[in-house]
Parts: structure tokens; sequence; C-alpha cells
């Protein structure tokens, strides 16, 4: 499904890998759309991606560092737990039995039509099993928990479908219907956020504006944006820049009108685009920056949400696997 309005009230899943600091990107791509899900009054599970990040990220402190970042960062910007399920992955063992499960009716010519392993080995990441069954790990994490929709990008839509497809064979396979089959639930209007350089906002371009730093060092990130060499004085095209592009994301339709007449007029420089940039990104944020900092402080608090988040989910997943195990005919003693 695509659309700019919000279903009845279903369950929602999605998940974040730990990778690296969170950006402009990260936010206006999903973390915006998880909130208003958040506040339409959905059954939300958001979790940290863990042991997808284990695919490209081998370095024990990094990994320990950047999951922390995240969870500190999803509750400063509004992921309130009080309504939503925040947890980690690492903390519902019973999503790696379902992976398990699912790759035992999981084709293997399945796999190899993923567009995104294709694209990963592409762009350099070593080949290995993690991220070639990348696919089916996400289908336990979705079908683990129920969820109707997942908020995607129109990029992660095939991973949403081989997750219906494996959910349909698992049911099939066993004559019972034991997994949900999702739907994505792409929202048309979101845009790619542009980075520095004006390709997509991406840690792996290096041409990020993080969200978690000070307003000194968010205007010296912004000042960076690349734009051509066309003088102060003269006329500009807003169509074409990239600091307008992330102005639209940020600013209301009277100041962008006002901008874009003023690009067009000439006398009006980037910089001084660039530094309305970083007043809005800085005022934007400053009551999560504010939050973040509370938090930092108080990484007990953090694991103490995660810890009762992930408690929550072990019991909806635990129940989706006694189905499971029931269906496939798997005996337990415990």
């Amino acid at each position: 499904m695509s659309d700019t309005t919000t279903p009845k009230t279903r369950r929602v899943l999605s998940g974040i890998q730990p990778s690296g600091r969170l950006h402009l990107g990260n936010y206006f791509g999903a973390i915006r759309q998880y909130l208003k899900l958040q506040a339409d009054g959905h059954e939300c599970f958001y979790f940290i991606a863990n042991y997808h990040a284990m695919t490209s990220l081998r370095d024990k402190a990094e990994l320990e560092a950047a999951t922390m970042h995240v969870a500190t960062a999803y509750l400063a910007l509004g992921i309130d737990p009080a309504r939503s399920v925040f947890f980690l992955q690492s903390d519902v063992p019973q999503v790696t039995e379902l992976c398990w499960m699912l790759n035992t009716v999981c084709p293997v010519t399945l796999m190899q039509k993923a567009t995104s392993y294709k694209d990963k080995i592409a762009r350099g990441l070593v080949a290995n099993m993690g991220l070639f069954d990348y696919p089916v790990l996400q289908a336990a994490d979705i079908t683990i928990y129920d969820a109707n929709l997942v908020p995607v990008g129109q990029d992660q839509k095939q991973h949403i479908e081989i997750t219906r497809d494996l959910a349909i064979k698992f049911n099939q396979t066993f004559a019972a219907d034991v997994l949900v089959p999702p739907e994505p639930y792409i929202v048309a209007e979101v845009a790619v956020v542009p980075g520095l350089d004006g390709q997509k906002m991406s840690k792996s371009y290096d041409n990020t504006i993080e969200i978690f730093q000070t307003d000194k060092q968010t205007k010296k990130r912004c000042g960076r944006i690349v734009t051509d060499s066309t003088p102060m004085e003269d006329p500009k095209n807003p169509d074409t820049c990239n600091v307008f592009a992330l102005l639209k994301l940020l600013a209301d339709q009277a100041e962008l009108d006002e901008i874009a007449a003023a690009y067009r007029a000439g006398g009006y420089g980037y910089g001084q685009a660039k530094n309305r940039l970083a007043e809005l990104i800085n005022a934007l944020f400053a009551g999560p920056r504010e939050k973040y900092a509370a938090y930092e402080n108080d990484p007990d608090t953090v694991r103490d949400i995660l810890r009762e988040g992930g408690r929550r989910a072990r019991q909806v997943a635990e129940a989706t696997m006694a189905r499971v195990r029931d269906a496939a005919g798997i005996v337990t003693t415990y």
C-alpha cells in the first residue's frame, strides 16, 4: 500500500540498525513517521536491530556504543515506552528460533532475487551468510509480533514482500494460519533527504548532518553543503540547490516562498541560506538534545526501559512461537 493517510489502528513494527550517529535522513525518512504512528494510537513495536548490525559491524565497543546511542536518541526524540514497545532485538531470542524455522521453508532462489544483497555486495560489503539471510531474519522480526504494518522506504518494499511470501509459505506447508502476512506502509510524500554532497544522506557517504551535536557543530556542518559558484549578487535557482532542498524539510511555506524569491532576485547568498538552515535545525532539535543529554547521563534508566520493552516483546513472541512449534510438530519439554 502507498498512502499519505494512516489506516485504522493496527500493530506496527519497525527496527533500526545501530550503525552510527543519527542524522537528518534518519529523522525525516523514518523517525518522524514512527512518532506519527505512535501519536495516532497504533500498537507500535520499535526495536534496535543489533543482530542485523553484525552483518557489517564487528567491533564490540562500537556496536555497544551505537546501540546505546540509538536507544538514547529514540527516547529523546519522543518514542514513548508507555505507548510503544521499545526494545533490543537481542532481548528476544525467540526471533532467531523463528528465523531458523522460516529458513527451512525458504527457497534459495527467493534469497537470490533479493536486490538489497546484490546492492550491498556491489558497494563492497563482504559476502556472508548473515547478509544473504538478512531478509529471513527480518521476516522473523516482523511475523513473530503479528505485525500488520511495516513502515519502510520504497527500497525496502521487496523485503516486506519476501516476508509475506515466507509467512504464506509457512502457513501452507504446515496447514495452519499461524503467521500474519504483513503489509508495507509507505508514506508517499517522504522524500529522499539530500546530504552535504547532494547524494542521499547516508553514513556510508560521510555526508550527514547529525541530530545530536552542538549548535556550533551544526552550523559548521551546514557550511560544508556543496553549492555552485554563482556570485551572491546574481540570481539563483532554488530548485537545483542542496541547501534549499533541506530548507524545504524545516521551514514553513511562507518562509520558503520568501527565500525562493530572494534566490531568484539575486543579492541573497548561499551562506545566508546555510545559516538559516542551521538555525532551523538547532531550533527543531533543541528540546531533544536536552533530553538526550539527560538520558546519556542516566544510562541505567535507558537500560531499564529497554529491559521492560524486551519483557513485553518476549511475551508476544513466545505466544507466536507456541503456535508455530505446535503447527510444525516441534516437541519441547520445558
